[in-house]
């Protein structure tokens, strides 16, 4: 499952395009990555009692911040609902969304995202 997950990680970025580009210049600038993630899952992000993120929801954010600048601790968690997870990618208030939700044909064409 978690090669399942990284590998559809990976294609929507691959597919992400020029908006991509404008994102990651934007995370190298600021030097760090703002990743949305749930509010409280476990087993997919959930903070410890001292404010530490785990999960995989939360490994993937690491991960990213570790390809793109050599450091997985460069990473601001900020939790969303599922409400707010999609108005949060559009709007720009975080660079990427790893929190569980499902691909769609809708929000590829109506979100564009």
């Amino acid at each position: 499952m978690k090669k399942t997950l990284i590998s559809a990680a990976v294609l929507m970025a691959a597919m992400a395009g020029t908006a991509m580009a404008g994102t990651l210049e934007t995370v190298k600038e600021r030097g760090a990555l703002q990743c949305g993630v749930t509010s409280g899952v476990p087993g997919f992000s959930v903070p410890d009692d001292k404010g530490n993120w785990k999960g995989l929801d939360v490994d993937v954010c690491r991960a990213v911040a570790a390809a793109v600048l050599g450091d997985a601790t460069k990473v601001k968690y900020i939790p969303l609902n599922a409400k707010e997870r999609f108005t949060a990618l559009v709007s720009g208030e975080i660079d990427m969304l790893s929190r569980v939700t499902t691909w769609t044909q809708t929000r590829d064409t109506q979100l564009g995202i």
